[in-house]
């Protein structure tokens, strides 16, 4: 793996860690879930063949620190960081952006704030459960599962939100455990150190995000919606899917599962750098 340049930017309430690989047209990597750079580290050297590549940790997570922990966290803020993230790499000229799950809200409203600096979305499995017609069915999950943390801990607080993510409820049939790859195993202690932010802050303040459809369906030429061959009937995807379907665009599928980022890194980083390609 190529070393990256590291560096870090003041934001409003944070400073973020981010890193750059590479050289060309600039392609921003949006983490989501406890995810921060690192989880990109599969895919990272491979697009940067053809491009600048640039990853970060989003505020709150991992390296990047709020100037307020207690800080609430907002859909807007995490997409401005983004934009500034933009602005610094890539002034004037317009950039690809790849978010995934809670980062691929923020990429939609990076797109719906500032179309003039976007070439292209890509969104995997953005959560967005508010496009949904059993909406409140999912307010009620979250709720739930704030409550549950807030009374009887983070790991009661996470069975309820992973049981609540099966949106069909089908546990007849378990999916087989996943083996992450050693790289990703080995980040197991910092995803373990995100997960009460992750849970506390980024998902009541997400999938509570209204995204704006119409200014979205007047910007769909330039964003792609994908979802997990894997994991058809999961919340993340059957969001992605129906918002795919109110903006009169196709579901692009790839490798594995929600996180197939990790899985199935090098197949889903072709299929990326193809359709990131498209775009120029």
């Amino acid at each position: 793996m190529t070393a990256p340049t590291i560096g870090s930017l003041r934001v409003n309430g944070a400073t973020l860690y981010y890193e750059v690989r590479g050289r060309g047209p600039l392609v921003l990597l949006i983490p989501g879930g406890t995810g921060g750079a690192a989880s990109f580290d599969g895919i990272a050297d491979e697009l940067a063949a053809e491009c600048t590549v640039a990853t970060y940790d989003p505020r709150g997570m991992s390296r990047s620190t709020l100037d307020d922990p207690d800080a609430e966290q907002q859909v807007a803020e995490h997409a401005d960081d983004a934009f500034r993230m933009l602005e610094l790499l890539s002034p004037g000229r317009p950039a690809r952006v790849f978010g995934s799950g809670s980062g691929a809200i923020a990429a939609l409203h990076l797109l719906t704030a500032h179309p003039e600096r976007i070439a292209r979305v890509v969104a995997h499995e953005p959560p967005v459960v508010e496009v949904l017609p059993d909406a409140a069915e999912h307010r009620a999950l979250i709720a739930h599962v704030q409550d549950t943390l807030h009374t009887q801990g983070l790991m009661p607080a996470m069975a309820v939100f992973a049981e609540g993510l099966n949106k069909d409820g089908d546990t007849t049939e378990p999916k087989s455990a996943l083996k992450l790859p050693p790289p990703a195993a080995a980040r197991a202690e910092r995803t373990m150190a995100n997960l009460p932010y992750f849970v506390g802050r980024i998902v009541p303040s997400f999938m509570s995000y209204t995204p704006d459809v119409r200014r979205l369906e007047e910007l769909s030429d330039r964003l792609v919606i994908t979802g997990g061959q894997d994991s058809r009937g999961e919340l993340p995807y059957c969001s992605a899917a129906f918002l795919a379907e109110r903006l009169r665009t196709e579901l692009l599928h790839f490798p594995g599962g929600h996180i197939g980022l990790t899985t199935h890194s090098t197949e889903f980083g072709e299929l990326l750098r193809k359709t990131l390609r498209d775009s120029i």
